[in-house]
């Protein structure tokens, strides 16, 4: 047999081997990791900015399981401005392996969304404006968007959108070189001229339903 095609199958073999291994989240053990996330990230998942902890609850799995990772392996998080994202490293390395991440981003996946309070002096019938070139990816609605992913963004605290989008803008969050979709998201933040401009769209982006 052609060597390349005997790499091939063992390849393949290999990676949806190791997808089956993951494939079941047990929410019963992602909960019981969740309390230690709880502390920061309430309860209910619902955030906290005197913690500087955003809401969690209700994110798509695919994107906290990615995110833990990233903090896991020094892809988010070590930028020495990241205060904040170095905090999350050494939580996000106390899950064991990717079973226990898969875990406990599905078990947040589970809980219901909250409704955040409004806290930036913005005017978000302005931020909707800038809003329609986030919405391509987003959403209409802020609900995410697997496919091109895009995570939602929906019942999210102003604050912390701001914050990351401010992020983004200064090469504190998306510029370490295997942040692919971080760094199409520094791009996109760019975009945003103003700080009003970023309070006002983080504003809209809250309130969305």
């Amino acid at each position: 047999m052609n060597k390349k095609l005997v790499n091939l199958i063992l390849l393949t073999a290999t990676f949806f081997g190791s997808w089956a291994v993951y494939a079941n989240p047990d929410l019963t053990k992602g909960a019981k990791l969740f309390q230690m996330c709880a502390a920061c990230h309430g309860q209910s998942g619902e955030g906290s900015q005197i913690l500087n902890a955003p809401a969690s609850a209700g994110q798509s799995q695919w994107y906290v399981k990615q995110q833990l990772n990233n903090f896991r392996a020094g892809i988010r998080g070590s930028h020495p401005e990241d205060s904040y994202g170095r905090q999350m490293i050494p939580m996000a390395t106390i899950l064991k392996d990717e079973q226990a991440v898969i875990d406990v981003s599905s078990f947040i996946e589970t809980l219901p969304l909250t409704k955040p309070k409004t806290t930036l002096e913005a005017d978000p019938s302005a931020g909707k404006a800038s809003y329609g070139i986030c919405a391509s990816c987003h959403g209409t609605y802020g609900e995410g968007i697997a496919a091109l992913n895009a995570p939602r963004l929906s019942h999210q605290h102003d604050w912390y959108i701001a914050r990351q989008i401010r992020n983004f803008k200064q090469g504190i969050r998306g510029s370490h070189a295997k942040d692919f979709y971080g760094n199409q998201m520094r791009s996109m933040a760019l975009i945003l001229a103003t700080d009003q401009q970023i309070d006002d769209v983080s504003a809209y982006i809250s309130a969305l339903d």
